[in-house]
């Protein structure tokens, strides 16, 4: 029994087809913006590339790229068939393509949702990116003189500044590493020097923060030195008084923010796949539909058209037996007393029991 059986008139055939010709315009136009979307989320992840950790951060908007591209590709081609579907003379040149088109399209179709769920689920992917990306930043933030490294500390002090953080996690992650280049130190000091001995690795270690962690909307000059020192400030106490400092750490920042552009985009994807999803069913009801006319022989009459020609349980069972049935008829069976299921071959009985000899008349 078809599934989502309908009855379709010429007018009604007429109608979809031309429906399904401007919906798939449409669908081209979303194919533009799933491409655009990724293309803006490439270009956001690139911009904080230095503070990113090389990995699989790239593959969603990637996906979104490809997808728009395949979108616009398939959607013109669709446009075109559905137009020439209200006629059917001009039907019968697609007959042989609609329904590989239509497995094509519902692939596609599953892929736009993948990329939608992907946006939801990268998340974890890009704390770890961020994580070790951060990590290593703040670790050459001194290192303004090394090539490769010398743009670390602008690019960190404009990220602080501009997403309102401070370190990786927070602004503890400064008391850990020397981030004052040892050019700028002043040997000759013996405090320098009795803190540079005091520390295992010989590292120039403060309890104190990069400029840029500072928030500019406090009323107090920014401490950023000594911040865990009480005694070194007038009226100040770091247990109990809010910091003059940015709190949140760079990578949760960071995390907010590419999680918001992601969430957006999966809600925009989604909304696409469920858009597209309602073309492809419009599109094989007409297929089906105008198969079925051409079957009855009557163009002006009235045809059926479905989704399934048959249940799911039987169009599943069907597909799985083709699956399985696969390459068997170049099989040949080397095990005796076995024939081959796809081979029908008549039992020949070639012993010579049954045979009837002539004997070679002798000369006399």
């Amino acid at each position: 029994m078809a599934v989502l059986k309908v009855k379709f008139t010429k007018t009604k055939r007429d109608k979809l087809a031309q429906i399904l010709w401007i919906l798939n315009w449409v669908s081209v136009v979303s194919g533009v913006v799933l491409f655009g979307l990724g293309l803006f989320l490439k270009i956001e992840i690139k911009k904080r590339n230095e503070v990113m950790a090389k990995g699989d951060v790239n593959s969603v908007p990637n996906m979104l790229i490809s997808v728009g591209v395949i979108a616009c590709i398939i959607n013109f081609l669709g446009g075109k068939i559905c137009y020439d579907c209200s006629d059917a003379n001009k039907f019968s040149r697609w007959k042989l393509v609609m329904l590989p088109y239509i497995v094509c399209t519902f692939c596609f179709t599953f892929s736009i949702l993948v990329g939608a769920l992907m946006c939801y689920t990268m998340r974890n992917e890009l704390e770890e990116s961020l994580y070790l990306g951060l990590r290593d930043a703040i670790k050459f933030y001194k290192d303004t003189d090394i090539p490769g490294r010398c743009f670390l500390k602008r690019t960190v002090d404009m990220l602080q500044i501009g997403f309102r953080c401070c370190g990786n996690n927070g602004f503890r992650d400064w008391f850990e590493i020397q981030w004052v280049s040892a050019r700028y130190l002043n040997m000759a000091s013996k405090e320098v020097v009795d803190r540079l001995k005091s520390n295992v690795d010989g590292k120039f270690l403060v309890d104190g923060v990069p400029f840029s962690c500072c928030n500019p909307s406090s009323p107090r000059p920014c401490i950023q030195y000594q911040l865990t020192n009480n005694s070194a400030h007038y009226n100040y106490d770091f247990l109990t008084e809010e910091l003059n400092i940015w709190m949140k750490g760079c990578r949760e920042a960071l995390l907010d923010y590419y999680t918001a552009i992601m969430r957006s985009i999966g809600i925009a994807a989604l909304v696409i796949w469920l858009f597209e999803l309602s073309v492809l069913i419009g599109v094989r009801y007409l297929q089906t539909a105008m198969k079925n006319v051409l079957l009855l022989g009557d163009l002006e009459g009235e045809s059926d058209g479905w989704l399934l020609e048959n249940s799911f349980v039987e169009t599943a069972k069907y597909n799985i037996n083709i699956i399985k049935n696969l390459g068997k008829a170049n099989q040949i069976s080397t095990v005796s007393g076995m024939n081959d299921p796809n081979i029908d071959v008549q039992n020949t009985n070639c012993g010579k029991n049954n045979i009837t000899t002539k004997s070679i008349p002798s000369s006399s």
